[in-house]
Parts: C-alpha cells; sequence; structure tokens
C-alpha cells in the first residue's frame, strides 16, 4: 500500500494556499487554481506545508487521502513553476506554427489543420518540427498534447507523425516477398 498521503505538500516562496471547508484555493505566479477535495478526506495547512489525512480508517479514504495528496501537489507545482510537455513532428512537410490562439499543423493532409488553443494553455513552436505546450493545469497540459498527437499518432512502419519528444516508437519490419 502507497504511503504518499503522508508525505506533506511543500508551499514554496510565493504560492498561497487557502482551505475554506472542503475548497482549496492555491495561488501563485502562474495562476489561480481551486479544487473541492472529497468528503472523505481532511485538509490542513500547518508551518508551510498541506497535511492532508484519511477522514477514516478505511481503505478507500487512505486511497482517496493519496490522490487527494497528489492533486494538491500538482497544483502548488503548477502555480509555481507550471508544467510543459513537447511534442516532434517526424515526416516529409509535417510543420506547425503558433499564430496567436490558433496552431496550424501541416501533417500530410490535403487540408491543413487548426486546432484552437484553449484558456489557461500556451504553445510555442520553437523549430517548425516542434511543438511545447505548457501550462499550470497538469490535466489540461497532458490533455492538449494528447488532441495534438491524435491528428496523426506516430505509425510503426516509418515512424512518420506526431509524437512525444521522449516517446520511443516501436518499429516494425515491411512485409517480405
Amino acid at each position: 500500500m502507497s504511503r504518499i498521503a503522508k508525505a506533506p505538500v511543500k508551499i514554496p516562496s510565493g504560492v498561497e494556499v487557502k482551505i475554506s471547508g472542503q475548497d482549496v484555493a492555491v495561488k501563485g505566479s502562474k495562476g489561480t487554481m481551486s479544487w473541492t477535495v472529497h468528503d472523505s478526506v481532511t485538509v490542513a495547512v500547518e508551518d508551510g506545508v498541506v497535511r492532508v489525512s484519511p477522514a477514516g480508517d478505511r481503505p478507500e479514504h487512505w486511497a482517496m487521502a493519496g490522490t487527494t495528496r497528489a492533486l494538491i501537489n500538482n497544483m502548488v507545482t503548477g502555480v509555481s513553476t507550471g508544467f510543459e510537455r513537447k511534442l516532434n513532428l517526424v515526416g516529409v512537410g509535417y510543420r506547425a506554427q503558433a499564430k496567436g490562439k490558433v496552431l496550424n499543423l501541416a501533417l500530410g493532409f490535403s487540408h491543413p489543420i487548426d486546432y484552437p488553443v484553449p484558456d489557461g494553455i500556451e504553445i510555442e513552436t520553437p523549430a517548425a518540427t516542434e511543438i511545447v505546450v505548457k501550462g499550470a493545469d497538469k490535466q489540461r497540459v497532458g490533455q492538449v498534447a494528447a488532441e495534438i498527437r491524435g491528428f496523426r499518432p506516430p505509425e510503426p512502419y516509418k515512424g512518420k507523425g506526431v509524437r512525444y519528444s521522449d516517446e520511443y516508437v516501436v518499429r516494425k519490419e515491411a512485409k517480405k516477398k
């Protein structure tokens, strides 16, 4: 059984955590996030750390406490340093260009793809074949990166497509005659 719920979440300088009832609000330089905690968990701020504890001693309460602790830690990290996901475009003619709140993708289709960037997310294209998705909410950053990857996932024969920068594509051998 994991003991992650017992570890306190350290609050870095410049981050403010407020708890009112079951609502947790975290404010930092990258933005503000709030979340409502489940009834089976209690949250307290003391001495610059956030402590999460289960309301009861049942296994479900401990599981929910661990999940809550991880989510609060992600909120604190997100508003202080933020999260980012890097994507690479592999293929001849595959390119991306960020134009304001729209990401323009050329992925080998007969038409370009215009992806509207959601609020709270920043998309940069340092190179024509590289996309960087940034934001304070870890879940939203991952979801946006997955949606962009979903337009053309990497295929196993040539490896062409949109892939995460740390992703390894297992290549298949071509059919023999």
